[in-house]
């Protein structure tokens, strides 16, 4: 099969090709560097050209509110590419527990997104994750004020990279789900402790106080970003990704 993975050069995307062109297909990463634009649409009608699976790993270079613009102009024009070139199946990935957090812009925008790729006039699939362990060193710069981080008691369940572009693959070789898949990693930790365990692990001098108002994160109810019900869970423990 012929995959044209939107954003194909970053930290999800550049794992999805080299996944799919290992397993004998051709996967052909595309992205702003390799010449496709998903907000002017440059680009976009070469890159989709003669795929069976569009790919959209692309993300919003903000998560404030000018996200929701650009999941809207980038969806629109990739439907419109997919829907002239033929593609038939249209993968996304998205976040667990999106929809329950109206607080944050970004979320909001994620959800915009799928409902977009719901509406639209291909089969799709949509994958969500929960929050990606790669991202707890940026997590914690956000709260940083000298030594000291301040985290709330957010429950997360953080997912390895390789763990979602595992999933994000396998889908998309799959017939179109129609519907959504959500994945997660294998433990539930408040963010602070999970904060303490990470710098446990790789010292820096700085130190976590527990901050139920401090961070992006402080805007969550509850356990809204863990998974439910028939969620896949992945098999990498943070504290093994750590070491």
């Amino acid at each position: 099969m012929k995959f044209a993975v939107i954003g194909g050069t970053g930290l999800i995307g550049s794992r999805v090709v080299k996944k799919l062109n290992a397993a004998g297909h051709e996967a052909v990463p595309h992205s702003q560097s390799t010449g496709v634009d998903v907000i002017t649409g440059q680009g976009l009608a070469e890159a989709v050209a003669g795929a069976d699976v569009l790919v959209n790993l692309t993300n919003s270079p903000t998560f404030d509110d000018a996200s929701p613009a650009f999941f809207q102009t980038s969806m629109d024009n990739l439907l419109t590419a997919a829907r002239k070139g033929g593609v038939g199946h249209v993968v996304i990935l998205s976040i667990v527990g999106a929809d329950q957090v109206p607080g944050l812009d970004y979320y909001r925008a994620k959800v915009l997104q799928e409902d977009i790729l719901k509406a639209g006039p291909i089969p799709y699939s949509i994958v969500r994750a929960t929050q990606f362990m790669e991202f707890m060193d940026a997590v914690l710069s956000w709260t940083t004020e000298g030594d000291t981080v301040r985290l709330p008691t957010t429950p997360l369940q953080p997912i390895a990279a390789q763990d979602v572009s595992d999933a994000v693959a396998e889908v998309a070789v799959g017939a179109p789900l129609n519907g959504t898949l959500d994945i997660a990693g294998p433990d539930v930790l408040p963010l602070d402790e999970l904060g303490r365990i990470t710098l446990n692990a790789h010292p820096d001098g700085r130190t976590v106080v527990t901050d139920d108002t401090a961070g992006m994160f402080a805007a969550v109810q509850g356990d809204a970003l863990t998974a439910k019900g028939d969620a896949r869970i992945a098999p990498t423990h943070y504290s093994d990704w750590l070491s």
